[in-house]
């Protein structure tokens, strides 16, 4: 049995930024030109005005500031309000891959690690640019890595979901240096035309390498336990897919509103906040780790009183910034990718075997947790 380590992250961060103030002008220009061409059904109270959005909701609903995009133009275009994409040739890399390649290449420098010695990606996100072949094969390619490949999507709990996967995959010798990529285009499956949740996400791209320990050159996390759970709801949900085009009932499926991001999110809060929290802690004391024990939480980056209030359950006090990390202000949330982002750039001040824990949450709903200890 091998036991696996983290060797190598790497993180891809588009060149725009949305600031929040950027934001609001181009929402309440859209809501107030909406407001006008319907003002006579939203007299006769058919329909309702698009009350306007500021800065000052945004931060206290998210702590979010700005977040970072692929497309920038379209989204703060009052006629658009969504990202314009280049389509891209069958015979050009796609966009996930490309957006991969720069956070893997990374992630390999880090480790000291050649791309031919990779015989695994999983390319885990929560949303893919197409259905098949699968995005990981591309990656595979692009790189010049050998072995297998494949994609696999739990919404935002897709990295931890994809490291426990590769790590399983390492112990058991199937292989032996793994590429866990997380490329998120989140201002694509994201509504900028509704109030209530146009600031919440951005774009990036992450990567983390994991390899046996016994092989691993650089600075590393022995993985020392993963655990996954489930449970089906409603309350964070995309109903975009293949059959978006079939039409039984005559509705027109492109106006569809559930075929973007939809959440309710005070059931969110009061449901997944108690689920992640007991999660943890059942995993650090089938660990053998007391939570006072824990140098820190690498958690998914989606709303800052969610983790406030996560960190607090399982520490049994609000935790000092440096054990709680937050990267939201600056990414927003950028799904799968956010844990792995405030674990790449939050991890260089650790000792030897000091303990952290990944974890990530989201739609499904699905936690994934990682405990791991710097070697």
């Amino acid at each position: 049995m091998h036991t696996p380590v983290i060797s190598g992250t790497g993180v891809f961060t588009p060149g725009e930024t949305i600031t929040n103030a950027e934001l609001v002008q181009a929402f309440n220009a859209y809501a107030e030109a909406f407001n006008t061409e319907h003002a006579t059904a939203i007299a006769a109270g058919e329909i309702e005005a698009k009350g306007p959005s500021s800065e000052d909701f945004i931060f206290k609903a998210s702590g979010i500031e700005q977040r970072y995009v692929m497309n920038k133009s379209g989204v703060l275009d009052p006629a658009i309000m969504h990202p314009t994409l280049r389509q891209r040739t069958d015979d050009e890399p796609g966009i996930m891959a490309e957006m991969a390649l720069d956070a893997c290449q990374k992630a390999l420098a880090q480790a000291g690690v050649d791309a031919s010695e990779v015989d695994l990606v999983i390319c885990a996100a929560s949303n893919h640019e197409r259905a098949y072949p699968a995005i990981a094969v591309e990656i595979q390619k692009l790189l010049g890595a050998g072995g297998f490949a494949f994609d696999m999507n739990v919404a935002c709990s897709s990295a931890t979901f994809g490291i426990q996967a590769a790590a399983d995959m390492l112990r058991a010798g199937s292989a032996r240096k793994a590429l866990v990529v997380n490329p998120e285009i989140c201002s694509g499956h994201l509504e900028w035309r509704d109030r209530d949740c146009h600031f919440i996400f951005g774009d990036v791209c992450t990567a983390t390498l994991i390899e046996r320990a016994d092989e691993a050159k650089a600075p590393r996390f022995k993985i020392r336990s993963t655990r996954c759970a489930t449970e089906f709801s409603n309350n964070i949900r995309n109903n975009n897919g293949f059959l978006r085009r079939t039409r039984t009932t005559g509705q027109d499926l492109d106006d569809r509103r559930d075929m973007q991001f939809m959440q309710e999110g005070r059931k969110v809060f009061k449901e997944v906040v108690p689920m992640v929290s007991a999660h943890i802690l059942a995993h650090l004391e089938a660990e053998g780790v007391v939570p006072d024990a824990l140098k820190r939480m690498w958690l998914h980056q989606a709303n800052k009183s969610m983790n406030d209030f996560v960190g607090r359950k399982v520490l049994g006090r609000t935790p000092e910034a440096e054990e709680q990390p937050n990267i939201l202000q600056d990414y927003a949330n950028t799904s799968s990718a956010g844990s792995i982002i405030a674990f790449s750039q939050h991890q260089s001040n650790l000792a030897a075997g000091d303990i952290g824990v990944i974890c990530s949450f989201g739609a499904g709903y699905s936690v994934g947790s990682v405990v791991v200890e710097r070697l």
